[in-house]
C-alpha cells in the first residue's frame, strides 16, 4: 500500500481542494533552490581550493599510544642512542662465494661508509663491521648492512624514496635488496594507495551504471554523485583545518571517498526513489517532496546520527590512526546528509517531472512492452511472503548461521601488519622472509631495555645475567653506555612479534633493577596498543549501545525495535569478526586472494570493523513509510473520564480526521486509488480477514465491488460525484444546496456532510455500521 491510499493523519485538512501541509523544513529547502544550489557551488569550489594539499599534510603513522611506555622509551632512545633501533637493512647476497671473501667484504664495507653520508640516516653498522653472528646468514653466503632512517614515518618513506634506488642492485660482486620496517611500511601504503586508487576509478563508473540500471533515468542517476563529490571535497577541506590542530593519518583520505560514496549514494537513493514514487501517483513535486522528507527524509538523519554516532567512538582511543578515522567520518557523514536534505530537494524542485527524463532502459526495451511495477516487485512480495509464513524457522535457521560464522574469532590472534601481508614478490617481503629463514634470531626486530639513572658497571652486568636468564632470551647485547643512561638489545628465539616475544615484554618489564627500565621494540609497541585498545574499546562499546538504543527509539517510538536492531548489529559483526580470522588469520583462500597469512590480523581492525560497520537505522528504513501509511502507529491512552473507544472509531479518526460516522472518508479520494477503508460497499473483515457478512449494493444500486474480498488494497473504484458541501447564504437563512449522492435541502444547518455508507465506524451515533 502506498501513501497515496493512506488515510490523512488525524489533524489534517480534508476538505476538497485543500492542498495537503508543506512542513516548514520542506518550504524552507524550496523557497529558493537555484538559490541553495548556487551557494553550495560556490562552497564547493572554496572547498576544492581549501584542501587541495591536504595528502601532503597527512601522516603515515598513530599506530602506538602516545602514552605508553614503548613510545616514551623510543623518543629516548632515537634522542640519546640514534643507532639502537635500526630501521633499514640492507641484504647483502654474495652468491656462490663467502661473505668472508676480500672482494666481498671490501664492497661491503665501501657500501656501508656510503650509506653512513645520507643525510637523515645513522647508526650505520655491518656484520663486516662489527662480525655480530646476528647479521651473518647461517650459510655464509648473505649478511646485513643496518642502519636508522631518522623521522617520522613519512619523513622516512621519502628518505628512503630517494636513497634506496642507488643501493638497490648489483654492486660488483654483491647483489643488494633493500628491506627492513620502513621498507615494509612504506611498500605496504603504497600498494595500499595504489589499489584503493584503482578501485575508486573502478568504483565511480560501475556507481553510476548501477544508477542507472536501478533508477532508469540518467537525470536521476546523477544526483546521487553530485551529492557524494560535495561530501567528499568538503570533507578533505574539514581535514586541512585539521592538521593545523592535530596529527591525522593518510589513511583518512581512503574513508573519506569510500563512505562519502557509499553514504551518498544510499541516501539519495532512498530519497529519490521516494520523490518518483510520489510523482507516479499524481503528487505534485512540492507535496512529493514534503511526503519524501517526512518519510525519506527523517530515516536519512535518523541513520547519519547513528554512523556519526558510530565513528565518534573512535576518539575515545589514544591512537591518532583511529582518531583520524573519526575526524573524517564524522565530517562525510554528517556533509553527506546535509547535502541529500538541503541540495537534493532544491534540485527536485527544479527538476519535478524531469527526474524521469532520459530512461536509458528505453534501449533494452525495445520491442517489448514495460512491466507494471506491481509486476516487477513481486518476486520480492513472494519472497518477503514466505518469510513472514515461516518467520520462526527463518530467524532460528539465520541466528545459527551468523554464530556459527563468529566461531573462529573466538581463536583470534592480534598482530601487526607485517611483510606477509605484502605480495610474495616484493622486494621488502623477500628480504625478511630470507632473514626468518637463514638468519639466527630476529635482527632488526629485537626488543631495546632503556636504563635511566647512574649506576655501576656491575649493577649494569648484574642485570644482564638476569634478563639472559629468561627462558625466551637468545642473547643480550650491552649494555651502550651515555651518561645516566644505557640501553640493551635482547633478542627472542622466535618471531619479532609471536606470542614468545609478547610475553618476553611482561618479563623484562618484571625483572627487578637498581635503575628506571622501559622497554620498548615492535612487540613491546604491539603489547601497548593492545592494552590501550583493551582498556578503552568496553567504553566506546557502551557508547555506542546507548546512543542507538535512543535514536531507534526516537526514530521508531518503540521499546523492542532499538533492542532488536541492536542484537541484528550484533550478530552480523560477529559473522564479520569471524569470516576475517578465518581467511586472514588462518589463510583460507590466501591462494585465490594472493596473500601469505601472517597467523594474526591486525589490532586495529576489529576497532574500525565495530566502529564502521554498526548500521542500525538502515535495516529500519521503512518504519517512517509504515507510519506514515498507518502501520505503525503509537497507542492511543483514552483521555480521562471517557471510556476507550472501540478499534473501528480510532481508524475511523486516523482516516477521515473528524468525528466517527460524519463521512469525511470521501473526501480523500485520489483518482485510480483506494484505500482499504473507503471504498464502496465495503465492510472490516473478521480475523482471518475475510468478510463474510452480505454486502449492501453499490453505488445507483449496482452489485457491491468486492464480494467476500481480503482486507487490503482493492482494484480501482469509480469516483462518485463531485461533493459540495450544503452551505447557508449568508442573511437568508436560505439553503444553497449541495451536490453528491442523496444530497437534500437542509435550511437549519450551516453544513451537512453526507453520512458515507463506504467508511465502516462500528456502532455509534448513526447505528450499528456508522450509517445514517
Amino acid at each position: 500500500m502506498t501513501e497515496v491510499n493512506t488515510p490523512p493523519r488525524a489533524g489534517t485538512s480534508t476538505r476538497a481542494g485543500t492542498p495537503p501541509r508543506i512542513g516548514r523544513w520542506t518550504r524552507l529547502v524550496t523557497s529558493r533552490p537555484r538559490l541553495s544550489l548556487l551557494v553550495a557551488l560556490v562552497l564547493t569550489t572554496l572547498a576544492v581550493l581549501a584542501g587541495s594539499g591536504v595528502a601532503d599534510r597527512l601522516g603515515a603513522g598513530g599506530w602506538e599510544d602516545p602514552a605508553a611506555e614503548s613510545t616514551y622509551a623510543t623518543k629516548a632512545l632515537e634522542r640519546e642512542f640514534p643507532g639502537s633501533q635500526p630501521n633499514l637493512l640492507l641484504l647483502v647476497d654474495a652468491g656462490d662465494a663467502s661473505v668472508d671473501a676480500p672482494a666481498v667484504a671490501a664492497r661491503a664495507k665501501a657500501l656501508a661508509e656510503r650509506l653512513a653520508g645520507e643525510r637523515g640516516v645513522t647508526g650505520v653498522g655491518s656484520y663486516w663491521q662489527s662480525g655480530t653472528p646476528a647479521l651473518r646468514a647461517e650459510d655464509g653466503h648473505e649478511a646485513l648492512i643496518a642502519a636508522r632512517i631518522t623521522g617520522d614515518e613519512k619523513t622516512a618513506g621519502e628518505t628512503l624514496e630517494r636513497i634506496a634506488p642507488h643501493y638497490r642492485g648489483a654492486h660488483g660482486a654483491v647483489e643488494v635488496t633493500v628491506g627492513g620496517p620502513v621498507a615494509v611500511r612504506h611498500e605496504m601504503q603504497t600498494i595500499i594507495q595504489e589499489d584503493l586508487t584503482r578501485a575508486e576509478l573502478i568504483a565511480l563508473p560501475v556507481t553510476l551504471v548501477l544508477l542507472v540500471m536501478v533508477f532508469g533515468s540518467a537525470v536521476a542517476a546523477l544526483l546521487p554523485l553530485g551529492i557524494g563529490i560535495v561530501a567528499i571535497l568538503g570533507t578533505n577541506a574539514i581535514l586541512r583545518g585539521l592538521t593545523e590542530l592535530t596529527d591525522v593519518s593518510v589513511f583518512a583520505i581512503n574513508l573519506t571517498t569510500a563512505l562519502g560514496l557509499g553514504l551518498a549514494v544510499d541516501y539519495a537513493l532512498f530519497i529519490v526513489r521516494r520523490f518518483r514514487e510520489e510523482l507516479s501517483t499524481g503528487a505534485e513535486p512540492l507535496t512529493a517532496i514534503g511526503t519524501t522528507l517526512r518519510t525519506a527524509g527523517r530515516t536519512v538523519l535518523f541513520s547519519a546520527l547513528t554512523v556519526a554516532v558510530s565513528l565518534a567512538a573512535m576518539l575515545v582511543f589514544p591512537q591518532y590512526f583511529l582518531r583520524s578515522f573519526a575526524y573524517a567520518g564524522i565530517a562525510v557523514v554528517l556533509l553527506a546528509a546535509a547535502a541529500a536534505l538541503i541540495l537534493l530537494p532544491a534540485a527536485l524542485t527544479l527538476l519535478g517531472h524531469r527526474v524521469n527524463s532520459l530512461d536509458l532502459r528505453r534501449v533494452f526495451r525495445r520491442g517489448r512492452r514495460p512491466k507494471p511495477a506491481e509486476e516487477e516487485g513481486r518476486a520480492w512480495a513472494r519472497s518477503a511472503s514466505l518469510v513472514m509464513r515461516r518467520a520462526p524457522f527463518f530467524a532460528l535457521g539465520t541466528t545459527a548461521v551468523l554464530v556459527l560464522l563468529g566461531l573462529p574469532f573466538l581463536g583470534v590472534r592480534f598482530g601487526t601488519a607485517d611483510d606477509r601481508q605484502l605480495p610474495s614478490t616484493s622486494e621488502s617481503h623477500v628480504v625478511q622472509q630470507h632473514i626468518r629463514d637463514g638468519f639466527p634470531g630476529s635482527p632488526g626486530g629485537g626488543l631495546e631495555v632503556l636504563a635511566e639513572g647512574r649506576a655501576t658497571e656491575a649493577q649494569y652486568g648484574a642485570y644482564k645475567e638476569r634478563i639472559a636468564g629468561l627462558p625466551e632470551v637468545l642473547r643480550v647485547d650491552g649494555p651502550l653506555v651515555k651518561g645516566d643512561s644505557a640501553y640493551f638489545t635482547v633478542l627472542p628465539k622466535g618471531e619479532a612479534v609471536d606470542g614468545p616475544a609478547q610475553r618476553l615484554v611482561g618479563d623484562l618489564r618484571e625483572v627487578r633493577a637498581p635503575f628506571d627500565t622501559k622497554v620498548t621494540g615492535t612487540a613491546a609497541v604491539l603489547v601497548d596498543s593492545k592494552d590501550a585498545i583493551g582498556e578503552s574499546l568496553p567504553l566506546a562499546a557502551v557508547f555506542i549501545t546507548i546512543v542507538t538504543l535512543l535514536l531507534v527509539f526516537l526514530l521508531t517510538g518503540s521499546v523492542l525495535i532499538p533492542i532488536q536492531a541492536v542484537v541484528l548489529n550484533a550478530l552480523s559483526l560477529t559473522a564479520m569478526f569471524g569470516a576475517v580470522v578465518w581467511i586472514f588469520q588462518d589463510g583460507h583462500l590466501s591462494g585465490l586472494l594472493g596473500f601469505t597469512s601472517p597467523g594474526s590480523i591486525e589490532t586495529t581492525l576489529p576497532v574500525l570493523m565495530f566502529c564502521v560497520g554498526v548500521r542500525p537505522v538502515h535495516g529500519l528504513r521503512r518504519v517512517p513509510a509504515l507510519a506514515h501509511q498507518g502501520g505503525v502507529r503509537p497507542h492511543r491512552r483514552p483521555r480521562p473520564g471517557r471510556p476507550p473507544r472501540p478499534e473501528a472509531h480510532r481508524r475511523a479518526d486516523h482516516g477521515g480526521g473528524g468525528h466517527p460516522g460524519r463521512g469525511h472518508g470521501r473526501d480523500r479520494y485520489v483518482p485510480g486509488h483506494q484505500h482499504q477503508d473507503a471504498r464502496p460497499g465495503h465492510r472490516p473483515g473478521g480475523p482471518d480477514g475475510r468478510d463474510d457478512r452480505p454486502q449492501p449494493p453499490g453505488p445507483r444500486g449496482h452489485a457491491p465491488h468486492r464480494p467476500r474480498h481480503l482486507v487490503g488494497p482493492g482494484p480501482p473504484a469509480p469516483l462518485p460525484r463531485a461533493f459540495r458541501p450544503e452551505r447557508v447564504r449568508p442573511g437568508t437563512g436560505r439553503s444553497t444546496g449541495g451536490t453528491g449522492p442523496g444530497q437534500g435541502r437542509s435550511p437549519g444547518l450551516k453544513r451537512r456532510s453526507v453520512p458515507h455508507r463506504s467508511v465502516p465506524h462500528g456502532p455509534g451515533r448513526h447505528g450499528p455500521h456508522g450509517t445514517g
